[in-house]
């Protein structure tokens, strides 16, 4: 059995390409496979191993960058390997969007429990803070997604909003709320709320019967999809777009194992596919 966490921390972090080579050279030692973002303001990651060496992997970043708790973090299984390698990346911010986190503002962060509450009220805006394919393979009842590719546009959007509308904010793991959170609240918004560890924690903490929740969540390891309880989800990858699939997609004329699915078949050029179905029947030998 496969451990994966993932987790994020906000506090000034130094000497990142000497720790950035040592803590490579650990994961391959180690066998640690994901993605470790060092920045200035942070670090973020979702890591996967063998129990044991993961959390040794977590003691060690822990130690080097003296960290005592995450800001967030989630543990879930899984039967195989969800990454293919352990890569240790430097970026200018852990969610690039522009924005310095100074402070945290804690108060705002609610817990599942008390999540399901807060979004029934009609007055609230629920915000789905993700990509357009995200939130094509799950998301809460009546949310709205900003239709945003890059994060980077997100401010753009948020212009838009009403300030003295209540708004409550999600992604899959809670920290692209915290900077969108941390814009809004500069731009003079009083009711802004985040779902405290994101998806991952409400589906891992709320039962199916008590949930508001529809679909499956997308997470980006080999899984692709997650359910409640965390259990492996349904959806796959289509290696023409990188895109998430359905069961639903597969049926469609369009859909052709290793070459295209309904959402890349018609821009893809015949060349491409040609490419693409030589490369799948590689695989296949």
């Amino acid at each position: 059995m496969f451990y994966i966490s993932g987790f994020y921390k906000f506090q000034k972090i130094i000497n990142i390409k000497k720790n950035k080579k040592k803590l490579q050279s650990f994961f391959l030692k180690n066998s640690i496979r994901g993605t470790l973002i060092l920045s200035p303001e942070g670090i973020n990651a979702t890591l996967s191993s063998k129990k044991k060496n993961l959390y040794l992997v977590i003691s060690k970043i822990k130690k080097i960058f003296k960290i005592n708790n995450f800001d967030s973090q989630n543990l879930s299984q899984c039967k195989f390997q969800t990454f293919h390698r352990g890569k240790v990346k430097i970026k200018k911010e852990v969610v690039p969007m522009g924005i310095k986190i100074v402070k945290r503002n804690l108060k705002n962060h609610i817990n599942p429990t008390k999540w399901n509450k807060l979004i029934k009220n009609k007055n609230t805006l629920l915000l789905d803070a993700r990509k357009p394919f995200e939130y094509k393979v799950g998301s809460f009842k009546n949310s709205v997604n900003p239709q945003v590719n890059n994060f980077r546009e997100f401010p753009e959007y948020l212009k838009k909003l009403n300030k003295d509308k209540t708004i409550a904010m999600f992604c899959t793991g809670g920290i692209r709320c915290e900077k969108a959170g941390i814009y809004l609240n500069k731009k003079g918004f009083k009711n802004v709320y985040q779902l405290k560890g994101g998806i991952i924690n409400y589906l891992k903490k709320i039962k199916k019967n008590k949930s508001l929740w529809k679909g499956e969540c997308y997470v980006f390891d080999n899984r692709v999809s997650i359910k409640h309880a965390l259990i492996p989800g349904t959806f796959s990858m289509c290696s023409g777009c990188r895109k998430p699939i359905s069961k639903k997609d597969k049926e469609s004329q369009k859909y052709e194992e290793g070459v295209s699915c309904p959402n890349c078949h018609d821009s893809l050029t015949n060349s491409q596919k040609e490419r693409f179905r030589m490369r799948q029947k590689q695989i296949n030998l």
